[in-house]
């Protein structure tokens, strides 16, 4: 059975190239970069050219870029690194981050004295701006404001430049989980004031177990895993060169194809509303997942008109594989935390999530046989 993947927003297929290059380093680049004979010093090679390579398409200094073993060990990084050592007193976000923004937010409450505003979402699942400017000027308390790029769940953009102009002329820190956006999106980091960012290479076909925090020199951040001094001092530790020569290949590609690849893979997901809209009556496109220029082109997130907890399961039964929110301990499905805060209840009670999410690689006839399939399981 030919199997069907479109759960790309979870991870990628690693691409050929990239597993050649990591092959490569695996078998001729042994040496430990912080030692300082030859071997060493060739692998050290090796995270520095990556380093620079990435820091050059963001436009920043390769000094920002400081590698880390995912996108939820950058955010940890930085946030908790930004209360114990900038002094940040408040923290506003959102209730639909990423978990691991919004459970880091919650145990730095619980440790430290530091109030937490979150920013209300409309039934779109989009942030108001303007609340966010007005809730920065009622207090001159050190702040951090943490909105991620783009939602994990349903895709919806935020406007980074706007935000990271508001937050500066507010003096305030910006941080953005750029987690799914990043090697997607166009991202210049010297024209967006933004201080903190993140990355996880299998977002973009790189391996999993590589990742990187940008972090603006002149914020000071400090090191929450400490030993020695790599990356700048700011993450101990010996570095995964194998895997950053993976996650460098896969960067170089994706920013390389980017246009390329977005055209077409925009082109895939207008075709799957088309037809999701054209064969499954009382479908609906959750927060701006629909709608071009407001969400990410990678994602789409629908809800079926009928309540099936297992239908992740008979869809993997017929070799197609997709998101249906997350996983309880019976073995069940329950909608996600992001659908939750932006759904009526009376949708939640009548309606199955599915998140569809694509690559380069899927296909037309993907999308035809994942059509067909629901179908058949909805009995149309």
């Amino acid at each position: 059975m030919k199997r069907i993947y479109l759960d790309n927003a979870a991870t990628t297929p690693i691409l050929d190239e990239v597993i050649d290059a990591m092959m490569t380093v695996m078998k001729t680049n042994f040496g430990n970069p912080s030692s300082t004979h030859s071997l060493g010093q060739e692998a050290k090679m090796i995270l520095e050219e990556n380093r620079r390579l990435i820091a050059q398409e963001l436009h920043v200094s390769p000094a920002e870029i400081i590698f880390t073993s995912c996108g939820t060990e950058a955010n940890n990084l930085i946030i908790k690194s930004a209360v114990e050592n900038l002094e940040i007193k408040r923290i506003i976000t959102t209730e639909i981050e990423h978990k691991c923004v919004y459970e880091t937010v919650l145990d730095v409450q619980q440790k430290s004295s530091i109030e937490v505003v979150y920013l209300q979402v409309n039934k779109k699942g989009d942030v108001d701006l303007d609340e966010l400017e007005n809730v920065l000027k009622t207090s001159d308390k050190t702040t951090l404001v943490s909105l991620m790029h783009a939602n994990n769940e349903i895709g919806n953009l935020l406007d980074l430049e706007k935000t990271a102009k508001i937050c500066k002329d507010n003096q305030a820190y910006f941080h953005s989980d750029t987690v799914q956006t990043m090697a997607h999106l166009k991202l210049d980091f010297s024209q967006i004031p933004i201080d903190f960012a993140s990355c996880s290479a299998h977002k973009f076909h790189g391996p999993k177990g590589a990742g990187f925090a940008y972090i603006r020199k002149s914020t000071h951040l400090k090191a929450q895993i400490h030993g020695g001094t790599q990356e700048r001092s700011l993450r101990a530790g010996t570095e995964n060169v194998v895997g950053i020569a993976g996650l460098g290949k896969a960067f170089e590609f994706s920013v390389e194809k980017m246009a390329e690849f977005s055209e077409y893979i925009q082109g895939i997901k207008d075709y799957a509303i088309e037809q999701l809209t054209k064969n499954i009556p009382g479908i609906l496109f959750n927060g701006r997942s629909a709608e071009k220029e407001k969400s990410l082109y990678t994602l789409l997130s629908i809800s079926l008109p009928s309540m099936n907890p297992l239908i992740g399961l008979q869809l993997d039964m017929k070799g197609i594989a997709v998101s249906q929110g997350s996983a309880c301990s019976s073995g069940a499905a329950k909608p996600s935390s992001v659908l939750s805060k932006i759904l009526p209840e009376q949708v939640q009670q009548t309606t199955t999530p599915l998140r569809i999410s694509f690559s380069h690689q899927t296909s037309k006839n993907d999308i035809d046989q994942l059509v067909n399939a629901l179908r058949e399981i909805l009995g149309l």
